[in-house]
């Protein structure tokens, strides 16, 4: 069984940035495609994006693209969310996942989770 523990939220103003971090338990990591998803007060689960087990394919939501990056260190078993130009709408907990198929962007595809990061951006 993989344990995944988050680390890296805070607080910080719109416009910066923060770096989350998932740490997993287990060898079998590498196996994994690893996801990161968020839940906002009054809102349900959302994809935020994913990478394949390999780390050769990245995925993002629309609402992240092109301020988001998702990374993994295999050799670490770590997965990281690099999070910049921070918005107030980005104030979420932060999860992290682990799964072995289905599709990336549902949470009903994942097996494993962490017990989320809270990330608070003020405007």
């Amino acid at each position: 069984q993989v344990q995944l523990v988050e680390s890296g939220g805070g607080l910080v103003q719109a416009g910066g940035s923060l770096r989350l971090s998932c740490a997993a338990s287990d060898h079998t990591f590498s196996s994994y495609g690893m996801g990161w998803f968020r839940q906002g007060p009054g809102k349900e689960r959302e994809f935020v994006a994913a990478i394949n087990w390999s780390a050769r394919n990245t995925y993002y939501s629309d609402s992240v693209k092109g301020r988001f990056t998702i990374s993994r260190d295999i050799a670490k078993n770590m997965v990281y969310l690099q999070m910049n130009s921070l918005k107030p709408e980005d104030t979420a907990v932060y999860y992290c996942a682990a799964h072995i198929g289905g599709n990336y962007a549902f949470a009903q595809s994942y097996d494993y989770w962490g017990q989320g990061t809270q990330v608070t951006v003020s405007s």
